[in-house]
């Protein structure tokens, strides 16, 4: 599983610029972000390169983040590529709390689940690749 961070953003004008402008200051490679909101504050969510630089990087311009564990799996590029990972889970009886997608470096789409440990031993052993952080870490 992958470190992701969790950011709470009050929803005041400029704030969602600020963290990105905070997390590039601090050279750190986002590789995804995912943004859900409601009317009084957003969750922002990030998979990056160096979480713990990027975490004390926010700590340092006030943003309230924390870190969580997440199964980040590539999709089989074929019709139905995500089902195929949803159904791997669902025959486990692994429920997905959320999800959301992005691309690697290479190019592969890859979805980011919030699910329990043991979905990434069924994953790996469906045939599916889970990215592990020596995948998307700096050196």
């Amino acid at each position: 599983m992958i470190d992701q961070l969790t950011v709470f953003l009050g929803n005041t004008e400029g704030r969602l610029t600020a963290l990105c402008r905070a997390l590039g200051d601090a050279g750190i490679q986002m590789h995804a972000l995912a943004l859900a909101d409601t009317t009084d504050y957003g969750i922002v969510r990030i998979i990056c390169d160096n979480p713990a630089k990027a975490m004390a990087a926010l700590g340092e311009e006030g943003f309230a983040a924390s870190l969580a564990k997440v199964a980040a799996v590539e999709v089989p590029n074929v019709p139905g590529g995500l089902a195929q990972v949803f159904g791997a889970l669902d025959q486990a009886g692994l429920s997905i709390e959320y999800c959301y997608c992005f691309a690697t470096a290479e190019g592969h789409a890859t979805v980011a689940c919030k699910v329990d440990e043991r979905a990434v031993a069924l994953l790996e052993e469906a045939g599916f690749k889970v990215l592990h952080p020596n995948d998307l870490y700096a050196a």
